[in-house]
């Protein structure tokens, strides 16, 4: 399995710009995608009260017994009480994620996902979620037949359950395996549409599971065919849009296949990413510099595109007076 990192050098005008890595950089930009942040309970009811004591005492194992039982009943309603229910106790108090696995219950939350029911289906998702986040339930979860119900959720789903299907294949995606079965599954366009078309949280989201999945070379590929080149040059075009640094990191892990070069040209991604080295914050700079190179690394056509968009100066610039960390990204030496 192929994992990449930014890493490109070319020459220009006698000046070589080369060793440019981003791994180190990506952690603080993709790190808010890993929680529940759904509601609680509407009313306060006898059944939240049994919660509290569930999470305040040391009986939870019983109560969560209980609650795993009811998530075969024949009755809808109490479904959705007692899956929402499980998923508040794997929300607030994380040693139940635990206990909540061993009592059995990943298969029967699995069967709720796929339940035509939206408000079942989201209480499943978000409480499959909240499990994930629990590296000891990750391999259960994908091997008890997760994958597939999350992905027809991020397709069909409430806004909610979209997020948070995306959010659980995100944590799943972080077994390496498991990223090309992710893949397979067709989690890519819906993902892809998730970032186009979401609010703010769901477009954060989607660009978050496919940074992770698009560290595999089949799902750069199935990303670009899924259109993702579009939404991530419109996000970067916008500054003031929070998503540029997300989208850029997606895009350096994406222009390593040739399919993703051809794309970004297409979509007039070359002046937005000059104007990110130009007037873009000094992580952003980086990333757009190493975005470019990599571009032009070996093919002339894109090299004097890149050039007549006016890159060199703001490059040169940005190895001379940028931090100690953007000239260790950008060097520049005297062509041998």
């Amino acid at each position: 399995m192929d994992t990449d990192s930014v890493q490109s050098g070319f020459t220009y005008m006698g000046r070589k710009f080369s060793d440019l890595g981003l791994n180190d950089d990506s952690s603080s930009a993709f790190s808010d995608c890993n929680s529940d942040r759904s509601g609680e309970f509407p009313t306060a009811s006898s059944e939240s009260r049994r919660l509290f004591l569930a999470c305040a005492s040391d009986n939870s194992d019983e109560v969560i017994a209980q609650l795993v039982s009811g998530l075969e009943s024949n009755n809808i309603d109490e479904q959705k009480q007692v899956a929402m229910e499980i998923r508040l106790l794997a929300k607030n108090k994380p040693d139940n994620r635990i206990k909540i696995a061993r009592a059995g219950a990943i298969k029967p939350l699995i069967s709720i996902i796929s339940s035509n029911d939206p408000q079942l289906q989201e209480y499943g998702v978000t409480a499959i979620l909240n499990l994930s986040l629990c590296d000891e339930n990750k391999e259960e979860i994908a091997y008890s037949g997760a994958i597939k119900p999350l992905v027809r959720a991020l397709r069909v789903g409430t806004s909610t359950a979209r997020e948070n299907a995306a959010c659980a294949l995100l944590r799943l995606s972080q077994i390496d395996e498991n990223k090309i079965a992710i893949g397979r599954s067709g989690a890519i366009p819906p993902l892809v549409n998730l970032l186009e078309n979401g609010n703010f949280r769901g477009k954060k989201d989607a660009c978050t599971a496919l940074y992770s999945l698009c560290s595999v070379k089949e799902n750069k590929i199935k990303a670009v065919q899924a259109g993702i080149m579009k939404p991530l040059v419109e996000m970067m075009a916008d500054l003031g849009s929070n998503m540029v640094d997300k989208s850029a990191f997606v895009l350096s892990l994406l222009v390593s296949v040739a399919e993703a070069r051809a794309a970004l040209v297409e979509e007039g991604g070359i002046p937005v990413l000059v104007e990110i080295v130009e007037v873009g914050t000094q992580r952003q700079k980086e990333i757009a510099v190493a975005i470019l190179l990599q571009l032009s690394e070996d093919c002339l056509a894109y090299r004097t595109m890149v050039a007549r968009e006016g890159a060199i100066p703001p490059l040169v610039a940005l190895s001379q007076t940028g931090t100690s960390r953007a000239k260790q990204k950008v060097k520049i030496s005297a062509h041998p």
